[in-house]
């Protein structure tokens, strides 16, 4: 089954009020032409569950996030994502921070269709007290471990982004990590896979080994292909950071004319306009 389409066609099924798990980690591998294609409908009152970098910190800023589920919030060259901070602060959205495993056994959860799984993350930290709603379980065995309930992260659409794809939803991974992209996509509804070249099937497992074949096709119900699609983020071996882009994007959290400069150039125009005004620009000093 060919299951190419376009990020407007993938983005047009997320409705107000859904929730919306995005892969990648951090400032890294981040599917974001897939973001900014959602930052340019009106959808809002969004669950956002992420390990998030530049993805919460537009989301947020744009007023679309009602909760957001995360294990941190970072641009990794730059600790604490800023636009995030400010939301954050602002009291803009309802914020559920958890133990970075915890976030991680709650997709596993949804994952395997079960109502949580039990863990040790979190015991002894401040989680359980910011997150009152979390549960604690009592083992059935002789040792009667008091562990806490992590409860099951279901998502109703999935965005991730791959180095290769082909046409019917395999995709690879060709970086040094998966991150838990292949758990998002199995604990969604509906998952989309943007990556950076569609390629023949037999040549998936020619660049990055088959150990790289990590997202199979009946995981995946969309597959678009975006050519520098995770940018500003690193998308390795393709290419790194856009440090200097990273910068002049976290200075705007300074500046609304500066915020308003910078989406008036950047996020008000469509995919191709964006990758074009990012290959003119004049290098940030």
């Amino acid at each position: 089954m060919d299951k190419r389409t376009t990020a407007a066609e993938a983005v047009a099924e997320i409705q107000d009020g859904m929730t919306v798990g995005i892969g990648g980690w951090g400032s890294r591998r981040k599917p974001m032409a897939l973001v900014r294609e959602l930052l340019r409908t009106q959808v809002k009152d969004l669950t956002v569950v992420t390990y998030g970098g530049p993805d919460a910190g537009l989301l947020c800023r744009a007023g679309k996030v009602k909760r957001l589920i995360y294990g941190f919030v970072s641009l990794d060259s730059i600790p604490l994502e800023p636009h995030f901070r400010k939301a954050r602060q602002a009291g803009a959205f309802q914020a559920s921070e958890l133990d970075e495993g915890m976030l991680q056994w709650g997709l596993y959860a949804a994952a395997l269709r079960l109502p949580f799984l039990p863990t040790r993350a979190g015991l002894g930290s401040d989680v359980l007290r910011i997150n009152p709603e979390l549960r604690m379980v009592t083992s059935p065995y002789d040792d009667g471990e008091e562990l806490v309930a992590v409860p099951a992260l279901e998502l109703d659409v999935a965005l991730i982004h791959m180095n290769r794809a082909d046409a019917r939803g395999n995709g690879a991974f060709l970086g040094p990590d998966l991150y838990f992209d292949d758990l998002y996509c199995m604990a969604a509804k509906r998952r989309f896979m943007s990556c950076e070249k569609i390629v023949p099937t037999e040549a998936l497992a020619s660049e990055g080994g088959a150990h790289a074949l990590r997202i199979r096709r009946d995981m995946v119900d969309g597959v678009i292909e975006t050519p520098n699609g995770a940018h500003f983020t690193e998308c390795p071996p393709d290419y790194g950071r856009d440090e200097n882009f990273q910068r002049e994007y976290a200075a705007t959290a300074k500046d609304p004319d500066a915020f308003a400069a910078f989406e008036a150039k950047y996020l008000a125009v469509d995919e191709d306009e964006y990758q074009a005004r990012v290959r003119e620009r004049e290098p940030v000093k």
